[in-house]
């Protein structure tokens, strides 16, 4: 589920294996759920009450040590929790590479319903491709309406199963604690459809969920193992930082040795405090662990040194992964609603089959750290019309390299995002045929290999051409020249009518008879109106051709 950049050395025996597991080695692991909403709509309630079920069941003495992650059991198998409500925490992990959790649980409160903070949740999850489990609460109020909270989500694209849709809806109350169990069972019955699992007899992988630095303990990280088994005295390396593994306690508060697949655990040794979202690995020893660091470490200096932004307009073309259909992922924020809307009416429509602009997040309001975050995760660019951003959310992007456009007309932010998108694009490829000449004699040429000696029929034959070679009228070889001779002198072009000797690259099997096609490749610039129009005209053709045909069965009949 998760990737590790290579650092060199030997990495690849070190760390994580990139040999694929047995199927027999694999077992179930515990999911890993995060909870998100919008502000005020019972997310900590939520967490409290979950944690407050478990204590319950005497599962430890007391309230569980915070450590940033705690895991609770159902019927179905163990849930681990990440303790850390909200969607800024987890996408600024998903900005870094992490892909920590499996499930959200989106809560929303049934007598609010859906908020700003409800969709930004709902776009962090889609472009995360996390399925969300959404928790109706507060039904416990007087004015609580959670048939209208399914209402409000269908078009978010969250459809309740029991109205044909495939996303779980599962109403409670975090006061009452009405619902809680169903909820647990929600979560883990989408956990069997995701079928996670892990093998863990390998060497411990996994992500630091948060690490902080305490008087009398020194660096102290919780970790979500994600693969392997951790163990007591494991060398290990967390980001730029190493260590062994002196102490291991787990959510509980108790001491442990050994920790597996889908388990939160909080360790002491490492070398310094690693960031949130940094990825986790046991290593054979600490004499190599040190030396992956050191490696990290080094990379992070010339990464920080190049000081490349990240992305800008002008740059966003060279991180578009390869394929025939781009996409400009965009987040759209602007001062009022109506504008929002607007402007992504005409930013969709700017969209062809061969480019499109992917709208990742929008609202009214201020640019702030939940855009920038969503901005770094999805590599987009954020555009802001008549508003600006937070301090704190400029500070983020200008050290993420995040580029916030400012707007106050429309219609020059349409032209910036078409002149993107027409950036993304391949220019188009025009052949123009310039000659053709008759091969009437092949000689050898020590140090050279086979020259052609030709004789220009029309056009003319040309040095930086590209040529194809016929024969019998078929096409057997196509590349560039490596030589065009006039008599002993190089020459540019030669014109019809004359004679001239040549060599193509990479070739010798020129026999006379063959022909030379000469021609030259013209790139010119893709503009958005003129794939528009291209597509409008087949989409025509095509509409006139089902016509035409649905007539002809209509006669026929």
């Amino acid at each position: 589920d998760f990737e590790v950049e290579r650092v060199g050395l030997q990495e690849d025996e070190i760390l994580r294996q990139q040999s694929e597991d047995k199927p027999e080695d694999l077992k179930p692991r515990p999911p890993v759920v995060t909870i998100m909403g919008h502000v005020d709509h019972g997310k900590t309630s939520l967490l409290d009450k979950i944690r407050e079920a478990r204590v319950a069941e005497g599962e430890a003495g007391g309230i569980t040590q915070h450590i940033g992650a705690y895991h609770v059991d159902t019927s179905k198998g163990p849930l681990t929790f990440l303790d850390t409500p909200g969607h800024e925490a987890f996408t600024a992990m998903r900005a870094r590479g992490a892909k920590v959790t499996d499930i959200v649980v989106l809560v929303v409160a049934a007598d609010d319903g859906v908020k700003p903070q409800t969709i930004e949740a709902i776009n962090h999850s889609k472009a995360a491709g996390v399925p969300i489990v959404v928790a109706v609460n507060k039904i416990d109020k007087p004015g609580a309406k959670p048939e209208q909270v399914r209402q409000q989500l269908t078009e978010f694209g969250l459809v309740a199963e029991e109205w044909g849709g495939d996303t779980m809806f599962v109403e409670v109350s975090a006061k009452t604690g009405d619902g809680i169990e169903n909820l647990l069972e929600t979560i883990a019955l989408q956990a069997e459809v995701l079928e996670l699992k892990a093998n863990p007899d390998k060497a411990a992988a996994g992500i630091i969920v948060e690490a902080r630095l305490e008087r009398g303990r020194g660096p102290v990280a919780t970790v979500l193992i994600q693969e392997g088994t951790l163990h007591l005295g494991d060398a290990i390396v967390a980001g730029q930082h190493f260590g062994k593994a002196r102490a291991m306690t787990d959510d509980l508060g108790k001491p442990a040795t050994e920790i597996g697949p889908g388990m939160p655990v909080e360790l002491l040794g490492l070398s310094g405090v690693p960031s949130a979202g940094d990825f986790f690995d046991a290593a054979a020893n600490e004499k190599l662990a040190k030396q992956v660091a050191a490696k990290r470490a080094h990379k992070v200096r010339e990464s920080e040194l190049a000081s490349l932004s990240r992305t800008s307009l002008e740059q966003l073309y060279a991180q578009i992964s390869a394929g025939e259909a781009k996409e400009l992922p965009v987040v759209v924020k602007a001062d009022v609603q109506g504008s929002v809307e607007a402007i992504i009416e005409s930013l969709e429509a700017l969209s062809t089959q061969r480019c499109q602009v992917k709208i990742i997040h929008s609202g009214a309001g201020g640019v702030n750290e939940s855009d920038v975050n969503l901005a770094a995760a999805s590599n987009a660019i954020i555009v802001a019309f008549n508003v600006r951003p937070e301090r704190m959310a400029a500070e983020i992007a200008d050290d993420q390299k995040i580029q916030i456009k400012n707007y106050t007309v429309i219609y020059d932010l349409i032209d910036d995002i078409t002149a993107a998108m027409e950036g993304l694009l391949e220019p188009d490829r025009h052949e123009h045929v310039t000659g053709h000449a008759e091969i009437r004699e092949v000689y050898t040429i020590t140090k050279v290999g086979k020259v052609a000696g030709c004789y220009v029929t029309d056009g003319k034959a040309t040095r930086a051409a590209h040529v194809r070679i016929l024969r019998d009228n078929t096409q057997i070889y196509e590349n560039v020249l490596s030589s065009l001779k006039r008599f002993k002198d190089d020459a540019k072009e030669v014109p019809a009518g004359m004679e001239c000797g040549l060599t193509v690259k990479d070739y010798s099997d020129l026999k006379v008879g063959d022909v030379l096609e000469f021609y030259e490749i013209e790139e010119v610039a893709v503009k958005l109106e003129d794939i528009r129009e291209q597509e409008e005209a087949a989409a025509r053709a095509r509409a006139k051709a089902e016509a035409e045909e649905a007539e002809s069965q209509q006669a026929s009949t």
